[in-house]
């Protein structure tokens, strides 16, 4: 659509305070913005805004070729969050700069990120992207769960659960390739895929810019993979412990790209998840990874219907 992408006019804006210091003009708490659904601040807004503070302190023709977070401290929805950027190094090839996200006082996320100018090299290589039905012939997340919400046998508890879903405001567009059924608590492969793409226009802008929503979208339902053998349990507290991801090849953030998420371990209250996001035309554009702490109830889940 011709509707600019709320990631680019508020989730993701930054007001610089000075040099290398910004503030996020936007916070969770303000009913009137997308994604205010959020308790806690959203893992990937972070991520995102860190990014932005990152390539504020690069020159335009530097690009991002990797990052790697630690989430240290529970975000405040309440309060702004300040990002405060150290220009680690400037080389001929590659810079680095970290960035740390500070609220009360301290930080509660820090950041590396490495940029890059251009360069060409014979030595290429990828992955071949899975074989999947267009998004065009798939219903997205909010179809499934009215879908879902038909069936007069689902239980009170979980219907409310799946209404209050069906109403975030969620600044990005999810269509499942192979939706689990929520009605069922029957183990499956720690594995999903699902188209994904920012809501709204982008457009053809620095890369830079894409790559910052990429960081957003790709924290999204990312660690739940590893729940996915799991689902008799139920969640008591699940978070980000670190967030890595790369950068590939150029891609719009605002078309749609497959998201192949895997699981290969959990163990110790730690889940860890692999990620790969592609573009329709088969170029692995970004590859994530991310782990985090998982605990649940011992007891299984009750039936939801």
């Amino acid at each position: 659509g011709d509707l600019r992408s709320v990631l680019i006019t508020s989730v993701l804006n930054l007001e610089r305070l000075e040099v290398d210091l910004f503030r996020c003009a936007w916070t969770p708490g303000q009913p009137d913005r997308a994604a205010s659904f959020f308790a806690r601040l959203f893992g990937g807004q972070i991520v995102g805004q860190a990014l932005v503070a990152a390539a504020h302190a690069v020159s335009r023709d530097e690009q991002v070729h990797s990052l790697h977070c630690y989430f240290v401290r529970r975000g405040d929805p309440k309060v702004p969050v300040l990002y405060e950027v150290e220009r680690t190094r400037t080389g001929k090839s590659f810079s680095v700069r970290s960035v740390k996200a500070i609220q009360h006082g301290k930080p509660i996320f820090i950041c590396q990120a490495s940029f890059q100018l251009s360069q060409g090299s014979p030595v290429q290589h990828q992955f071949t992207m899975p074989t999947v039905p267009p998004p065009e012939e798939l219903l997205t997340l909010d179809e499934l769960i009215q879908k879902f919400l038909q069936n007069p046998n689902v239980a009170e508890g979980y219907r409310k659960r799946l209404t209050k879903i069906q109403a975030q405001d969620v600044p990005i567009e999810i269509k499942p390739v192979n939706p689990p059924d929520i009605l069922s608590s029957e183990p499956q492969e720690p594995k999903q895929l699902f188209w994904v793409r920012a809501r709204g226009y982008i457009g053809e802008t620095d890369m830079k810019v894409h790559c910052c929503v990429a960081a957003y979208i790709s924290d999204y339902a990312f660690l739940g993979t590893a729940l996915l053998p799991h689902r008799q349990y139920r969640i008591k507290f699940m978070v980000s412990l670190d967030h890595s991801m790369w950068f590939h090849a150029p891609f719009r953030a605002d078309h749609w790209m497959l998201y192949e998420c895997e699981s290969p371990w959990a163990g110790g209250c730690r889940g860890l998840v692999q990620g790969r996001l592609w573009r329709r035309d088969g170029v692995l554009a970004v590859t994530c990874a991310q782990e985090g702490v998982i605990r649940v109830e011992q007891t299984p889940n009750q039936s939801k219907l």
